[in-house]
């Protein structure tokens, strides 16, 4: 994933995350032990910060990992966090328990994205839902926003697409936000995009959901001529120490009434 500069140097870099996190000099200084002036002269290059006062700043603004490795960077040292392939040998114990998670889910879907939504494993109930998909939007590197998003995909089969729709840009919005990537500005930009299938705007064309979910927004999607809900959540590892780790996010599907999970039983049989 390529991040997307705002300046040169570590000054105004920092300066632009102090501001997104809409934290004043004082405020920061104090959570850093530091002092206002030595922040300020951090961000306008009359001071050079050191190592240690990098990292301690990007952690009390919560700078994701990737981007800390920029910041020190620019700053003249080198990456703190290595980033680690997924099928690297390294990373073999943490395939295992992902792949061991995802198969205890099952038959309820389940699937693992990284930081571009790329999908990098997935179940059984996942794989199903897919069913009838045009091959071309399953080929590698199979992306789980054009797949739910794209007017071939699952767009036209979700009876709630307008609220999903929204609540997946605005979860888009969210981590451009944090993150500054080219590459995930140019998806948000792609699958903003899409049209939206003529059944969303023909309340006729939809049926009124299986049950109302009075507790988190739910995903209402037809499968083999069954109405489904989910409700979705996701996981994200404690404490990463590599970049690759920091980005994975594990997202799965609970059915949000007893006859999405009898219907997803029966499947599995």
């Amino acid at each position: 994933m390529t991040t997307v500069a705002l300046d040169t140097g570590i000054g105004p870099l920092l300066r632009s995350w102090r501001e997104r996190r809409r934290i004043s000099q004082l405020e920061l200084a104090l959570r850093a032990d530091s002092s206002a002036r030595h922040i300020s002269f951090i961000e306008t290059g009359r001071s050079r910060p050191s190592e240690e006062m990098v990292l301690r700043l990007a952690g009390h603004l919560d700078v994701p990992m990737r981007e800390r490795n920029a910041l020190l960077v620019m700053a003249g040292y080198a990456p703190r966090f290595t980033e680690t392939a997924l099928d690297d040998p390294a990373m073999g114990a943490l395939r295992e328990g992902m792949d061991r998670l995802l198969q205890g889910y099952d038959p309820y879907p389940a699937f693992v994205v990284d930081g571009l939504y790329t999908v990098v494993a997935a179940n059984r109930g996942m794989t199903r839902m897919l069913d009838g998909v045009p091959e071309h939007l399953l080929a590698p590197p199979l992306n789980a926003m054009r797949l739910t998003l794209h007017p071939e995909g699952l767009a036209p089969r979700i009876r709630n697409l307008r609220e999903w729709r929204a609540d997946l840009l605005a979860q888009m919005e969210r981590q451009i936000a944090l993150v500054r990537s080219a590459e995930l500005r140019a998806l948000y930009e792609e699958v903003a995009g899409y049209p939206v299938p003529a059944e969303a705007d023909d309340d006729r064309g939809w049926a009124e959901p299986s049950s109302s979910v009075p507790f988190a927004l739910p995903l209402v999607i037809e499968h083999g001529g069954q109405v489904l809900s989910f409700v979705a959540s996701i996981a994200t590892f404690n404490t990463p120490m590599d970049v690759t780790v920091s980005e994975l996010a594990i997202e799965t599907l609970l059915p949000a009434d007893a006859a999405t999970a009898t219907y997803l039983r029966s499947l599995s049989c």
